[in-house]
């Protein structure tokens, strides 16, 4: 599959997880009655993930995050040379798919993204539960971390063919059960910048910290698992050696 189409898949997937994720936060978390709160949440970032798997990972590898691209680098699974582009590509998506969101939200009377924060990542005093910068720093880390380390074991060659979206699927899910108290769960750098753009205030002077620290973390998990697994192939038809 060739760049360019490659690229539109990530755009795509992309747009839908902000979409289903942030949106589910935005939309729906407020209304008790609908039974939707953090667990709501966490289970939306996770279906989208799944989904878009099945739909377009063949065509892309499914990354929908730049460090998931990055730590895939890392890790001996993705080339170089596709790595901005990709990238591009997931900012891209994550920012349209705000914008819709965006303009959705804002068909409710009274609706304002800077005061709700619109389901932006944040640190300190933006942190949902309060938590400080470090402890912050340390859950982006680790849930970065541990998401290309199972990502990078589930499309292995010797994993179960069929089932990697599952498992990535419920892995996203956990993540965000585990960290949406502390920092609104960030563990991708595009999700993190579409609704900092529109939340358009605290949320842009953190952006650095969410895309820094997810990095981090993707490097750690691709070259951990690099380590364990490494005289063996990947199965190349989802995630990591698709192109």
């Amino acid at each position: 599959m060739n760049l360019g189409k490659r690229c539109a898949a990530e755009f795509f997937g992309t747009f839908w997880l902000v979409m289903g994720g942030c949106g589910t936060a935005v939309l729906a978390a407020g209304f008790p009655q609908l039974g939707v709160g953090f667990a709501g949440v966490a289970l939306a970032f996770g279906l989208t993930v799944l989904t878009m798997i099945y739909a377009v990972g063949h065509i892309s590898g499914a990354h929908f995050n730049p460090a998931v691209t990055v730590g895939l680098l890392a890790g001996g699974r993705f080339p170089a040379r596709d790595v901005l582009p990709y990238v591009i590509a997931q900012v891209i998506g994550a920012i349209a798919s705000a914008g819709v969101l965006y303009v959705i939200a804002s068909g409710k009377p009274g609706f304002d993204a800077a005061a709700s924060g619109f389901a932006s990542d944040g640190f300190g005093a933006h942190s949902p539960g309060g938590y400080s910068m470090a402890a912050c720093a340390v859950c982006e880390l680790v849930m970065t971390g541990f998401f290309v380390f199972i990502i990078m074991g589930a499309t292995h060659k010797s994993a179960p063919a069929g089932f990697a979206g599952i498992a990535i699927g419920f892995t996203l899910t956990l993540i965000h059960l585990i960290s949406i108290p502390v920092t609104n769960t960030s563990v991708n750098p595009a999700r993190a910048t579409g609704p900092a753009l529109f939340q358009g205030g605290w949320a842009i002077h953190q952006l650095w910290f969410f895309w820094v620290m997810p990095i981090i973390g993707g490097i750690i998990g691709g070259l951990v698992y690099r380590y364990l697994w490494s005289d063996r192939p990947a199965r190349p038809d989802i995630l990591g050696d698709a192109a």
